[in-house]
């Protein structure tokens, strides 16, 4: 060996002080450890969130296009304009429309993965489950775009089966119907509604899993019917999963703009306004007064979650 590694590198006896340094100091070690990813959410996001947030309090010269770095609630006024309001008002109820068939949609399909999955049948419900995440957004919302065409495989399949008159006549219906599926709010809906259901379905088969068994069985020798067991046990003991699964659903529905942009009415939500205005329009301060709106809305429903214990269910 040689006579450097025998007294030892001048910088490995640096490292080992800074070594026990930090193992005498186990907090300051952990503050190290806080930094980065602390640095990185209090000032890349939370930083660019509040600076988002604070061009709402600007307005712009209806003259110059302009900002007018000045404070005002002027921009936040804008927002009850009927065409606004119509916006925002538009945009909440699609998102709880999603979020309302989700729960339909989902707690079956948890409710058997819970009770009656087993093994190998288990792990396919998750393979199955989590498949769709794990392909490109874009892919399926396209996917979707030709599926609910007037000439793609939803049409068809109605034509083959002889129940184009039925399909026609949802789509007649005022508001919700329009040319073809891609082109309405029914088509707009169902595409939500496949995104988003595998974070409706594990929230709620997780809270499911912690209903005891016992306790249906109870009710059942008890003389409760299947209807009134479902009632008054399961379903207060899976509501905190069922509002867990509401928080991802409604707030992913209330901040997308790319399917509305791609399968849907000509009508805006939320994300595409704001995506104009911030864009197209150069309207900084209003593309952030409309930001505001879904952090109040979700900032309720979460205080709300809270209450209820659905944190518990994540």
């Amino acid at each position: 060996m040689s006579a450097a590694a025998d007294l030892g590198m001048p910088g490995d006896s640096l490292l080992r002080r800074i070594s026990d340094v930090l193992l005498a100091r186990r907090g300051f070690y952990l503050l190290l450890l806080l930094v980065p990813p602390l640095l990185w959410l209090g000032v890349v996001y939370l930083g660019s969130l509040f600076a988002l947030l604070a061009e709402s309090l600007f307005s712009i010269d209806d003259f110059s296009g302009v900002v007018v770095r000045e404070p005002t609630l002027a921009t936040f006024r804008q927002l009850l304009q009927p065409a606004n309001l119509d916006v925002i008002i538009r945009t909440v109820t699609i998102a709880a429309t999603v979020t309302i068939l989700a729960v339909i949609v989902a707690f079956p399909i948890a409710y058997y993965a819970a009770r009656y999955a087993r093994g190998r049948t288990k792990a396919a419900f998750y393979l199955l489950i989590m498949m769709p995440l794990w392909s490109s957004y874009l892919v399926k919302v396209y996917a979707w775009k030709l599926l609910l065409a007037k000439e793609g495989a939803i049409g068809w399949t109605f034509d083959a089966v002889g129940l184009r008159p039925l399909l026609d006549a949802v789509l007649a219906i005022p508001v919700i119907g329009g040319p073809s599926l891609s082109t309405s709010y029914i088509g707009m809906v169902l595409v939500f509604l496949y995104l988003w259901i595998p974070f409706m379905v594990l929230p709620v088969q997780a809270a499911l899993e912690r209903v005891p068994g016992n306790l249906i069985e109870a009710s059942g020798d008890l003389g409760a019917s299947p209807r009134q067991t479902f009632r008054r046990v399961i379903l207060p003991l899976a509501l905190p999963g069922i509002v867990a699964g509401a928080i991802f659903t409604f707030s992913l529905t209330l901040g997308d703009y790319i399917v509305p942009e791609i399968v849907g009415p000509s009508s805006l939500i939320l994300g595409q306004v704001v995506y104009i205005q911030q864009g197209t329009a150069g309207n900084v301060p209003l593309a952030a007064a409309f930001s505001v709106v879904p952090i109040v809305i979700m900032g309720l429903l979460l205080a709300i979650a809270k209450r209820m214990g659905a944190f518990d269910a994540l």
